[in-house]
């Protein structure tokens, strides 16, 4: 959990953005949840009736804090999904909760941001194709499942083959990866795969989760990829996309070094190169960029940025 708060300091101490652009995020509303949960989950976690079941496969238990958090967390990603459509490139500091299902949370994850913010867009007539990119070491298998029979989403996930979810769902497109995979073979798949699917599907929008845990010195991860790999991995995503004139809305996802300064530099790096990226394009100007106005905003305990930084 410190590195939320970490990242944010990370950010403003390297001049990578100014504390104008952190801004802090509103709690998801309740019929928002509802566009992906069901009723019955919902009012459970408001309620604070879940089950020791549910409480134990989250990983946590019920607090009015907890449901706070979540609601936060899913605002924030949200608010960068609306904010990317005006600026281009926008980012949750914390978000990426894709283990929770529609009736369920696991793994960490309360209510799916992704899923939430998907629909959201979707709703509002903000874009009617999305794709998700889930570069998480862990299946994104409750994203999998909300948007199985649903064809204006696709879902595209990268993981390790024999990492959690240990029952995995069926993605549009799973690219499992074997143990100890590092930079050398992940970062072609990864083009190739991407390229495939930007042109296969045609988007309007792009969520991209951009977690630490494929790193090499993550303790959940098993795979075996640099910070400098990582830093390559997120400057393929945001500039294919961008490229395509994509709005795109990036959360942290997970990292369980137990190095938390690493980490912190994993999540640091991404908004970086978003960062550059956005300067880049404002510099050439872009005139694919649609801009349909909303505001970024962040979980008090992370933040969400509009990352054109100044």
């Amino acid at each position: 959990m410190a590195k939320y708060a970490r990242l944010r300091e990370r950010l403003v101490a390297t001049s990578v953005l100014t504390p104008d652009r952190l801004i802090e995020a509103p709690a998801a509303d309740w019929d928002d949840l509802g566009l992906v949960h069901s009723a019955e989950y919902v009012a459970a976690v408001a309620g604070g009736t879940l089950s020791r079941e549910v409480q134990r496969r989250i990983g946590f238990p019920w607090s009015a804090g907890m449901v706070e958090r979540s609601r936060r967390s899913v605002g924030a990603t949200i608010a960068a999904a609306r904010s990317a459509f005006e600026e281009g490139l926008s980012a949750n500091l914390a978000g990426g909760t894709h283990h929770a299902f529609a009736d369920r949370g696991e793994g960490y994850c309360v209510f799916n941001d992704v899923a939430v913010a998907a629909r959201v867009l979707r709703r509002d007539g903000l874009a009617d194709r999305i794709l998700v990119v889930d570069c998480d070491v862990h299946q994104g298998n409750g994203t999998a499942a909300i948007f199985r029979d649903d064809p204006a989403v696709f879902t595209f996930s990268m993981h390790g083959a024999h990492n959690f979810p240990f029952r995995k769902e069926a993605s549009d497109l799973d690219v499992a990866l074997d143990d100890g995979v590092g930079d050398a073979e992940y970062l072609p798949l990864l083009e190739r795969h991407l390229d495939e699917v930007l042109d296969r599907h045609q988007p309007d929008a792009v969520f991209y989760l951009a977690g630490a845990d494929p790193y090499e010195g993550d303790r959940l991860g098993r795979l075996k990829m640099t910070i400098g790999g990582l830093r390559a991995r997120d400057e393929i995503v945001l500039g294919r996309c961008r490229a395509l004139g994509l709005p795109v809305a990036t959360a942290m996802s997970g990292g369980y070094a137990p190095d938390v300064d690493a980490i912190v530099t994993i999540h640091a790096n991404t908004i970086a190169a978003a960062a550059a990226l956005a300067r880049r394009t404002e510099r050439i100007g872009n005139p694919a960029i649609r801009s349909r106005g909303g505001a970024t905003a962040a979980p008090s305990t992370g933040s969400a940025t509009r990352a054109e930084a100044e």
